[in-house]
């Protein structure tokens, strides 16, 4: 707690707004899509989809797969508390959101869904770009993919194809599929295992799904001194151009015509 608490003092000192932005794609990104403080009908959805985790108050028992838990001692636990504590915040979801809308991808891959609060807002913000348009969502554990299936279901999430697999097996697979045919994903979520040496692995074995477009979000990039290290190998990573900070998450763009550039956003 006391390194996050420092990281984060650190982030407020170097960090800028739009004011500070001399790049008009970064510009035009947080001032039409991060600063958006007008209300939308879709963020009621999102509310009541998460107000339908927070109402369950029946315990599952949980397979941890990534770095484990910081508020959790045991394996089993209340659906409700994980909603609240593990699960991505009112505001944040709300900015997936608006992400997913701006960037419009057709193509996204969640890597650790949980209970798919981050999900919901994925599929709700590329519902309407055509038949094609779907999230693929990873998760470890069994029994928290069964309550989030069974919920977007209920909420007509239709879009979504979730998968129940160990993500080291999904990766080997992918790199497998990768010899011989393309694959591309316009967005990816990273989620699922705080650990630096996952982040990497994730990192270099989706780099040939990248084009131009592509837009990576890393979830806690300041979640530990390892996950620092592993944003700041992203970051310098030849293939990378413009990469924004903005504490929780680190937004990663490969987009050949920009000239390679690092910033720290207040958002």
């Amino acid at each position: 707690m006391l390194f996050q608490i420092r990281s984060y003092l650190k982030f407020l000192w170097n960090s800028k707004n739009e004011h500070g932005v001399h790049s008009p794609f970064v510009f035009n990104l947080l001032t039409k899509c991060f600063y958006d403080r007008k209300s939308k009908p879709e963020y009621a959805i999102l509310k009541k989809y998460r107000k339908s985790f927070l109402d369950n108050k029946n315990f599952i028992e949980v397979t941890d797969f990534g770095s484990g838990s910081r508020v959790f001692k045991s394996n089993r636990r209340q659906i409700s508390k994980i909603a609240k504590t593990a699960g991505i915040s009112e505001k944040r979801a709300e900015l997936l959101y608006r992400v997913t809308k701006y960037f419009k991808p057709e193509s996204i891959l969640e890597i650790g869904t949980s209970l798919g609060l981050a999900t919901s807002a994925l599929a709700l913000g590329s519902q309407g770009l055509g038949i094609n348009a779907k999230v693929i969502t990873l998760e470890g554990c069994p029994q928290t993919a069964n309550e989030c299936q069974s919920q977007l279901q209920k909420f007509n999430f239709n879009n979504v194809d979730s998968i129940v697999t160990e993500f080291e097996k999904y990766f080997q697979d992918i790199k497998l599929r990768l010899k011989t045919e393309t694959e591309n994903f316009d967005l990816i979520y990273f989620d699922g295992n705080h650990s630096k040496k996952a982040t990497l692995a994730y990192f270099e074995v989706l780099l040939p799904t990248i084009k131009n477009d592509s837009v990576w979000i890393f979830d806690d990039i300041h979640w530990s001194p390892e996950m620092e290290e592993a944003w700041e190998a992203i970051k310098s990573h030849q293939k990378v151009t413009v990469t924004i900070d903005i504490f929780q998450w680190g937004f990663v763009f490969f987009r050949y015509e920009q000239e390679k550039e690092h910033f720290v956003i207040r958002a």
